[in-house]
């Protein structure tokens, strides 16, 4: 479970710096790739934070399927004091 939550945060991270990359860049390819075979960059920020929110999603659901499925135990300090 540990190996899936490190994997899962840094799909997150990941994500969020390619929506960074591609804000800063504006959406249009580079200049040195002026070809007319490349399609222009289009919803590449749009598509990466898509994507981190189904990381997001999926790394809830997961641990709280490893919570119900008895994986996972919750740790912390007693409600009681």
């Amino acid at each position: 479970m540990t190996y899936l939550v490190i994997v899962a945060f840094v799909a997150i991270i990941g994500s969020l710096v390619v929506a960074l990359v591609a804000m800063m860049r504006g959406g249009v390819s580079d200049p040195a790739d002026e070809d007319a075979t490349t399609p222009p960059r289009k919803n590449h920020m749009a598509r990466a934070l898509a994507f981190r929110v189904g990381f997001s999603i999926l790394l809830f659901v997961a641990v709280l399927i490893s919570y119900k499925m008895g994986w996972i135990q919750p740790t912390g300090l007693p409600l009681g004091r």
